[in-house]
């Protein structure tokens, strides 16, 4: 598995939830129809920094062999956050399908992360060289 395009992208889907949340948190609020209070909107202020941070880990690890026992910290932690809000999400829309669009979308992400990155955590990296028998 080509783990660079993961945390590439993986990176830039935090980044721009992160950079929502900290810049709009109200309009947000707004659209998911939930009041809005200055410290709710404080709080989505925070979780947005989390996300923001995950990104920022991510997109500096690209870089980097990620799989089987490499940098295994920073696979967990992708593995645990997109499974943990994945299951939390399919349980949100199974229970209340009238959710808006936007929820099941994010669901849907949130999964395709979680099997990525458990099959990063499973599974020995491939070596980027191919070797060949000198017979």
């Amino acid at each position: 598995m080509n783990t660079k395009s993961l945390m590439t992208l993986s990176a830039i889907i935090l980044a721009l939830i992160g950079i929502s949340l900290i810049f709009f948190p109200k309009e947000i609020l707004d659209y998911f129809e939930l009041s809005v209070s200055g410290t709710l909107a404080l709080l989505m202020q925070i979780v947005g920094s989390f996300y923001f941070a995950f990104a920022m880990l991510n997109w500096m690890s690209k870089e980097s062999i990620i799989g089987g026992i490499y940098n295994r910290p920073i696979a967990i932690a992708n593995l645990t956050h997109f499974l943990i809000a994945d299951l939390t999400l399919i349980k949100g829309v199974l229970a209340n399908p009238s959710l808006p669009y936007a929820i099941w979308l994010i669901a849907i992400i949130y999964s395709i992360f979680a099997i990525l990155f458990g099959i990063v955590v499973f599974k020995h990296p491939v070596s980027k060289k191919k070797y060949t028998s000198t017979k």
